[in-house]
């Protein structure tokens, strides 16, 4: 295989083909945002699998998921995670699928190449194959490793749209969603599923929506069929496919014609407060929205004078509208925005309406 070279740029919303490792080697240093990948398993199957009537189940035994020994399957596992953790952003993350066969492995690996483990999250599914020789549990679940690049490093966590998905509940580390089955399921010329793990749209859809935005570059080292490029196209996200099989490269491109992605409006998820723009008190006092020497008043009607520095004075307390709302109540804290109104026309208003105003005029 011709060794990759250092690219120039980014191959944006490209299938390149080849070896994962020596092609991440090959891309910029930090110049993604997001990795998910869906290594190998190593699932080590011994013979056919056969189902209660003796037929053969299609399982997956590809040359790709074979491996020598666990040792062999770590030292690949510690290549790929290597040269996928160079080309990530410093607030990149990286999301990695797996069985029993293999998490745990891949997991270990991740600590030592220097990632930060933020879940793991349980993909239970709703529709799992049922185990055919009845000697152990179905194997009902999968497990995905979402891992900041390093401790302590900001990354992408989109809460109150994950949130909004689930009906207002904040969201749990356990997914129920279904296999990749029916019309979503790829098919290669014969008629038969192009993939044996192919991932289900619905899983893509929520770590997207959760752990990206739009117009990040979101690049899988394993593509397959093309799920990711796939619902990554849909949200305005760009992508990376890395793949080694020219047969699921033609399936994956093909699949990539023929998805659209969604108009601007319907990109937008929801934001938290956390996302908006900080505006300081003190810049309210700078515009003239309120006047040194007003007062602000809080629940109970004790009044706090307003100071030229955008900081309140009462009894002998000084400080922010969050530390003078603290002391007055004996509390540890205070959101000064909701504690505190201003009087006009009779009615006291809060002044939160007027660092509203402010956010609206920055967009």
């Amino acid at each position: 295989m011709t060794k990759t070279r250092a690219a120039a740029r980014l191959p944006l919303n490209e299938i390149l083909c080849g070896d994962c490792t020596e092609i991440m080697e090959g891309l910029p240093e930090a110049s993604v945002d997001l990795i998910f990948a869906d290594p190998p398993y190593n699932l080590q199957l011994k013979g056919d699998l056969r189902r209660p009537d003796n037929s053969r189940v299609d399982a997956v035994d590809d040359a790709w998921d074979r491996f020598a020994s666990f040792e062999a399957y770590d030292t690949f596992t510690r290549a790929w995670l290597a040269a996928a953790r160079r080309i990530l952003k410093p607030e990149g993350a990286i999301w990695v699928i797996g069985s029993y066969h293999n998490i745990f492995r891949v997991g270990a690996a991740l600590q030592d190449q220097g990632f930060w483990i933020l879940n793991d999250v349980v993909w239970r599914k709703s529709n799992p194959m049922p185990n055919f020789r009845g000697k152990r549990l179905t194997n009902a679940h999968e497990t995905m490793i979402w891992a900041g690049r390093d401790q302590g490093a900001k990354y992408t966590f989109n809460y109150d749209a994950l949130k909004a998905l689930n009906d207002g509940v904040q969201m749990r580390s356990d997914w129920v969603l279904p296999i990749c089955n029916g019309h979503e399921r790829e098919k290669d010329a014969a008629g038969e599923k192009a993939h044996p793990t192919q991932k289900p749209q619905s899983l893509l859809h929520r770590v997207l929506v959760g752990a990206s935005n739009p117009g990040d570059v979101v690049l899988d080292p394993f593509f397959g069929t093309g799920t990711t490029g796939a619902v990554a196209k849909m949200l305005g996200r760009d992508f990376i496919g890395i793949e080694r099989d020219q047969g699921y490269i033609d399936v994956a491109r093909a699949r990539l014609d023929r998805v659209r992605k969604f108009d601007r409006t319907a990109l937008e998820v929801t934001a938290g407060k956390r996302t908006e723009p900080r505006v300081p008190f003190g810049q309210l006092v700078e515009r003239g929205m309120l006047r040194p020497g007003e007062m602000l008043v809080n629940g109970r009607g004790q009044q706090a004078k307003v100071r030229a520095d955008g900081t309140l004075v009462v009894d002998g307390l000084k400080g922010s509208i969050h530390q003078v709302g603290a002391a007055l109540d004996g509390a540890p804290s205070c959101n000064g925005w909701t504690y505190w109104s201003f009087v006009r026309d009779g009615q006291r208003v809060p002044i939160d309406l007027l660092r509203q105003q402010i956010r609206a005029e920055l967009g």
